[in-house]
């Protein structure tokens, strides 16, 4: 049974991801790209562990709110540039998604364990971090993963895989191996991987 602080903050993130002014076709529907974001991330944390707690539920959702709004062009294109903007986004997330928590009537303790999940602090040594770690990278894995396949070369497709499966646990291995890739990029995960 979810709470009504629950709904309310599940309602608000979905309205903050639709005005995403980017665009994704998926089936034939077009739908803002982070809106849908947020919907496979829950759909995928709640077939992979539908006893999530409420913090990872709504870390889950809020993962990637508002995005657009720092777009990787507004920093340096090198090394650098890209880290301090993948830092800066996980602040601004967590952040963005503690204000609807406040508005939603959450308290402080519980709006500080959702924000250091979207910080993804202490990853492979917090059990939940670590969870919410292997709902991403299977959500990349699963529709985001032939896209990146089609733009760059194999050496980089195998580095992004292995940077990728470090990140999960062996649970996350498992379901890994469960998707539906095409028989090439099946081939291409084996051979980064040596399986």
């Amino acid at each position: 049974m979810k709470t009504i602080p629950f709904l309310n903050a599940s309602a608000w993130i979905d309205a903050e991801n639709e005005a995403d002014p980017n665009n994704e076709i998926y089936q034939d529907v077009t739908y803002p790209k982070e809106l849908l974001y947020s919907d496979r991330m829950y759909e995928r944390l709640m077939t992979f562990q539908p006893s999530a707690s409420e913090a990872v539920q709504i870390a889950t959702k809020a993962q990637h709110i508002c995005r657009w709004k720092m777009p990787r062009e507004s920093y340096p294109m090198d090394r650098v540039g890209y880290l301090k903007w993948r830092e800066d986004l996980k602040k601004f997330h967590a952040k963005t998604t503690a204000e609807i928590l406040t508005k939603a009537g959450y308290d402080q303790t519980f709006i500080d364990r959702v924000s250091f999940l979207i910080e993804k602090k202490l990853l492979k040594k917090d059990e939940e971090t670590q969870l919410l770690e292997d709902v991403i990278c299977l959500v990349f894995l699963e529709f985001y993963f032939d896209a990146f396949a089609s733009k760059h070369d194999t050496d980089k497709m195998k580095n992004i895989i292995q940077k990728t499966w470090n990140k999960m646990s062996d649970k996350g291995h498992q379901e890994a191996l469960k998707i539906d890739f095409s028989p090439e990029n099946l081939q291409l995960i084996k051979d980064a991987l040596g399986l």
